[in-house]
């Protein structure tokens, strides 16, 4: 008697792989940036703790993205929702940048980014993929 194993697929297409880059170059920002304030939580006018609970956050969401981002680009289909949601959330960061902190660049910069992540992973293959229709046994093949 000989068990099945599940369809392979050949892999994402190259859509989400160059988002997931994009989500994980994200998640790197992130920690980075909770890097640098960290080492600059004895400056900062609120109490070192506080800095230093904001650098820990920045620092979490850093390192989930960064293995969004390697999750896409290793062809694992959840996480194309969270790196979604992300893209999703950072457009508000790209207005404040554009907008009242008037960053031109880093605004259209990032937005650029943010934009073009999404589109990608809302692209019809990568809707596809996301839902199997790449295996060989998916309906409608």
């Amino acid at each position: 008697m000989r068990s099945e194993e599940p369809p392979v697929s050949a892999g994402p297409p190259p859509q989400v792989r160059i988002a997931g880059a994009s989500v994980a170059l994200q998640g790197l920002a992130a920690v980075v940036f909770a890097v640098l304030l960290a080492l600059r939580a004895g400056s900062a006018d609120l109490p070192v703790d506080f800095v230093l609970g904001e650098s820990a956050y920045f620092a979490v969401i850093g390192l989930a993205l960064v293995a969004v981002g390697a999750g896409l680009v290793a062809g694992r289909r959840w996480a194309r929702t969270p790196a979604i949601v992300t893209q999703l959330l950072l457009l508000p960061v790209v207005y404040s940048l554009i907008g009242p902190s008037r960053q031109l660049v880093l605004g259209i910069v990032t937005g650029v980014l943010v934009v073009a992540t999404f589109l990608l992973l809302i692209s019809e293959r990568s809707r596809g993929w996301s839902m199997g229709l790449d295996l060989p046994d998916a309906p409608g093949r």
